[in-house]
């Protein structure tokens, strides 16, 4: 009898490379002319970033330089989740940022439907915030990797946990 062969599909976060990511965009928003003078600021707290800025352009500005240090650091833009831009005291506005982690249970079904679509022979398994692929044959397993990465979703997928 054949071994099974089985992966995970996860969307996770590496929270040192966005913690690098944060302090980059800090020190390069003091470090700009357009931003002497001004309010604005990047704070970081477990799974939440918080933007605060003089204003609704510098705002974007903001956000910008921290996708920016974000895609440089390797840390995908899909997890991060942008809340309201609100007015916040002394006439500065702020924002909130959360951190996206595990799959959502509709995405985690159109991740299975996705597969199922593909007639392989393997088998899925949604498990809590992560969803595990298994079957009798390697090939199988990389044409789901394959399809799977090809998929436009709102969450960063990453394979993880392959054994053969």
């Amino acid at each position: 009898m054949a071994k099974d062969c089985s992966f995970d599909v996860v969307s996770d976060v590496d929270l040192q490379e966005v913690d690098n990511a944060v302090n980059q965009a800090i020190k390069e928003i003091g470090q700009r002319f357009d931003f002497r003078g001004s309010k604005s600021s990047i704070t970081l707290e477990k799974d939440v970033i918080k933007l605060v800025s003089d204003d609704d352009f510098k705002m974007k500005n903001v956000t910008a330089i921290l996708e920016a240090k974000m895609v440089k650091r390797g840390v995908s833009i899909k997890c991060l989740d942008y809340g309201k831009i609100e007015p916040a005291s002394q006439g500065t506005v702020k924002q909130t940022v959360k951190l996206k982690k595990g799959i959502q249970q509709d995405n985690a079904k159109k991740v299975v439907a996705e597969i199922k679509k593909l007639k392989l022979k393997v088998q899925t398994q949604i498990m809590d915030d992560q969803v595990r692929v298994t079957g009798k044959n390697k090939d199988d397993l990389q044409q789901a990797i394959a399809a799977l990465k090809a998929m436009d979703l709102d969450i960063d997928l990453q394979f993880t946990n392959f054994r053969s």
